[in-house]
């Protein structure tokens, strides 16, 4: 759903940076109590993952395909303010290196992928979390609820912001219906990339998913023949467990999806893509503005190996993103450290 120049008139998007700024330095202030020593390198590793995981389109219906937009993985995993700064980092890595979402578009881009992913998907995650039983199964099915409803919010999020401000004369009552039910349908792949991956990490180490703190059922001792809550362990009593395993294996997978098994990806036009070739709304789309970058649309300039050269920017890009991400979250978590010691 990466929306390119021309869709929508400057003044709109001008005013969609606003928004994005905004949520972004809001993020930036959250993001400081999400982050911890830990988290901080995980939380730029999701980001690469996130971009990775965006290059393997899927087919969702006869010739339309769909991707992961993750502001419900990265929110449930790492926290909803850091999980808008992760989906800003990979959208303007995206933006600038491949070409891919249009830079006068990237306050739309940050605000529909975004932030609407991230309130709606966490609002509705935290939400069923609390009427749930307190189980990790729990956490992976109202992931997988969470990011279903994410992706039709953004689309109808975006179809708000092109009866504002787009740039040609289309029903939008069309544009609506049709932006819905193909993003529908990608949602579902959404929910399913998000709970397996969700679920997977919530396997081994359930204290590194964000979403899933202070869930864990309370241990129960037999007192006089009743069951009874145990007392709580104290964090002093438990030691902390490095992260290195599965931030290695993190990277590992990411490279491996955008390395290789984006080859395989669906070459059919994303929803958004389809919806506005057949409804109109693309007649004024702009050429990027980095059309000429060595890694635009997803290739190695010069590499006439086609599996070779999306290999190779896929990977650029995933070490690209993870440098970038893990360096901006450092970099908060130091601000976090440097103010509590001055107050």
């Amino acid at each position: 759903m990466h929306v390119p120049d021309g869709f929508i008139n400057a003044p709109v998007s001008a005013a969609a940076g606003v928004v994005a700024a905004g949520a972004v330095a809001v993020s930036l202030r959250g993001a400081r109590r999400e982050l911890d020593e830990r988290t901080a390198p995980l939380a730029g590793l999701v980001a690469a993952f996130i971009f990775a995981v965006q290059m393997l389109n899927f087919p969702v219906a006869a010739g339309t395909s769909g991707h992961l937009l993750g502001g419900a993985l990265a929110a449930i995993l790492v926290g909803p303010y850091t999980g808008v700064l992760c989906i800003a980092v990979v959208l303007l890595m995206q933006g600038i290196l491949f070409a891919d979402g249009g830079l006068t578009a990237l306050g739309v881009n940050i605000t529909v992928m975004g932030v609407v992913t991230v309130l709606v998907a966490y609002a509705l995650f935290r939400g069923l979390v609390l009427v749930l039983p307190r189980t990790r199964r729990s956490v992976t099915a109202a992931s997988f609820v969470a990011a279903l409803v994410s992706v039709p919010a953004a689309a109808t999020a975006f179809t708000g912001i092109y009866a504002i401000g787009g740039t040609t004369d289309v029903p939008i009552g069309r544009v609506l219906t049709a932006m819905v039910g193909v993003h529908t349908l990608i949602g579902i792949g959404e929910a399913v990339i998000t709970m397996l991956t969700v679920g997977a990490v919530v396997a081994v180490r359930p204290d590194l998913v964000y979403g899933a703190r202070g869930l864990s059922t309370p241990l129960k001792l037999r007192v006089d023949g009743e069951l009874v809550d145990a007392a709580p362990t104290t964090p002093a009593a438990v030691p902390a467990r490095s992260p290195k395993k599965l931030w290695t294996g993190g990277v590992v997978t990411a490279l491996v999806l955008a390395g290789f098994v984006s080859f395989y990806a669906s070459a059919s036009p994303d929803g958004l893509e389809k919806v506005a070739a057949d409804e109109g709304i693309d007649a004024k789309v702009r050429p990027h503005a980095a059309a000429d970058s060595p890694l635009a649309d997803y290739g190695v300039e010069d590499v006439d190996d086609a599996r070779l050269s999306g290999g190779l920017a896929g990977v650029i890009g995933v070490g690209a993103t993870l440098a970038v991400g893990t360096g901006a979250f450092w970099a908060v978590r130091r601000r976090r450290h440097e103010t509590g010691a001055q107050v």
